[in-house]
């Protein structure tokens, strides 16, 4: 057994064999095999890869963002070649995945998390996947071939342009972008920043919402999605904002201007009025994805955290760190902490291959909000182990902390998830205050029926008398 899959004292124990039992019924033979392909892929190639992958970027900006690390490409051979390849497009909505389900390619991505190269390796990465999906779903047989044909085969990248600086933009309806039509064209005007993807020499397409009708009476038919080529005059990218420092070279997320930008009329996706709905198909498997390599990290910093605990050079008043309970309890409460929240993604996984994104809302939203949690908390444990080096470039826990960090904001921050669902959760209360009262009057009425005594049988009753009054 090679040393690179070790992950117990028992040896190594396969992927589908840590399949929880309540998924099981959902996975088939063929995923449960695929399912440990790639784990043996991600734990003896690309994890290793990465050492390479962050050394072939470069040193300064303009070598990190003009260059394509070979690493990747080797990678994506490989991938091929293992037949690990366009895992996530679900086989109940696209014909062109590798026909696998939500569920299935979820316990999949927790692998795909634990690596920074093993995702785009795979042609899993973000922001391409979810652009995949909106081509694959709403696309012309047109704008697939040009677009979509390309991004499947992994042959070039693509950007999502949906944040605004000047706008609030966790409310999709204020976004301010211009995209007017003029003859046979659409004219785009406006600011974008957090365009991920968009530094990438590769990227050679932008998913942009814009507003075509912004004096509609719908707020929600306002918004138009449409096609904008990388080189279409008039684009300026500005600069790459960091993520606590981080840029993340060389696809990073980038501060862009449109200026009177001319795309052809047939690079609209659907029709005018209907980017709200593209956009939400489009964010509603993206958070899923986000929540499915996040178990995939948590479970990364758990293991790192467990090395560190066990490390015989580290001993702290004398003792190694396995020995101090508190590091025990923490061990402890990650495990229970990522087990839960596994459940929770592959109940929503499933949730979604029953229905669509849209019929899995409060089950997508739900994750969405907890599993963050769970990662940045699990991987805080592992850094205070870790002390200073896991705060610094030692150890990959301070870029896994920035990266998860911003899954709280991403695809729609925590407090619109929360409102939502806390709305929605209340429409239930005065169904039960009225239940809960009935049943009150009804078991009022067994007592009288029974003859028996309304009382408490905690009451009392013991006085010291009436008190005399003051003369």
């Amino acid at each position: 057994m090679s040393e690179l899959l070790v992950n117990s004292h028992n040896g190594h124990i396969s992927a589908s064999q840590r399949i929880p039992v309540i998924a099981r019924p959902f996975v088939s033979e063929r995923a449960a095999k695929t399912l440990d392909l790639v784990e043996k892929f991600v734990e003896e190639e690309c994890i290793p890869a990465d050492e390479v992958y962050v050394r072939q970027i470069g040193e300064t900006t303009a070598q990190r963002f003009t260059s394509h690390p070979s690493i990747v490409e080797d990678l994506k051979a490989r991938a091929k070649e293992l037949g690990l390849w366009n895992l996530f497009l679900p086989k109940n909505h696209f014909k062109e995945g590798a026909g696998f389900s939500n569920l299935e390619y979820g316990l999949m991505a927790e692998y795909l998390g634990k690596s920074r190269t093993a995702s785009e390796a795979t042609n899993c990465a973000a922001p391409d996947t979810g652009n995949m999906e909106v081509l694959a779903k709403y696309g012309t047989d047109a704008q697939k071939k040009r677009w979509l044909g390309p991004l499947l085969e992994g042959k070039i990248r693509s950007g999502f342009l949906m944040t605004e600086p000047q706008v609030a933009s966790s409310d999709a309806t204020n976004i301010e972008m211009r995209i007017e039509r003029d003859g046979d064209s659409y004219v785009l005007n406006g600011s974008k920043w957090w365009s991920s993807g968009i530094g990438d020499p590769r990227c050679e397409i932008y998913i942009v919402l814009g507003k075509t009708d912004p004096s509609n009476t719908d707020k929600y038919k306002q918004q138009s999605v449409i096609l904008v080529p990388h080189d279409a005059p008039g684009i300026t990218i500005h600069r790459m904002l960091s993520v606590f420092g981080y840029d993340d070279a060389p696809h990073g997320h980038g501060h862009v201007t449109f200026t009177n930008v001319r795309v052809p009329a047939s690079n609209m996706v659907l029709s005018e009025g209907d980017g709200f709905k593209i956009i939400q198909g489009r964010l509603g498997p993206g958070r899923i994805h986000h929540a499915m390599r996040s178990i995939g990290a948590a479970e990364k910093a758990l293991e790192w955290f467990l090395a560190r605990l066990n490390d015989p050079r580290k001993k702290p008043f004398g003792a190694m760190l396995n020995q101090h309970g508190i590091m025990l309890d923490r061990v402890a409460r990650s495990r229970i902490e990522i087990d839960a929240a596994r459940l929770a993604v592959l109940n929503a996984a499933i949730k979604i291959d029953e229905s669509d994104a849209k019929g899995a809302l409060k089950e997508i939203a739900e994750v969405k909000v907890l599993v963050p949690e769970v990662n940045l908390t699990v991987i805080d444990r592992a850094i205070q182990a870790y002390g200073g080096a896991g705060v610094s470039q030692e150890t990959p826990l301070a870029a896994m902390y920035a990266n998860g960090r911003t899954m709280r904001i991403v695809d729609g921050p925590d407090e619109v998830h929360l409102l939502q669902l806390g709305k929605n959760e209340n429409k239930r209360g005065d169904a039960h205050k009225r239940r809960i009262e009935a049943q009150r009057r009804k078991g009022e009425e067994l007592c009288r029926r029974y003859g028996i005594e309304m009382k408490d049988p905690l009451f009392l009753g013991r006085s010291t008398g009436e008190a005399k009054s003051k003369l």
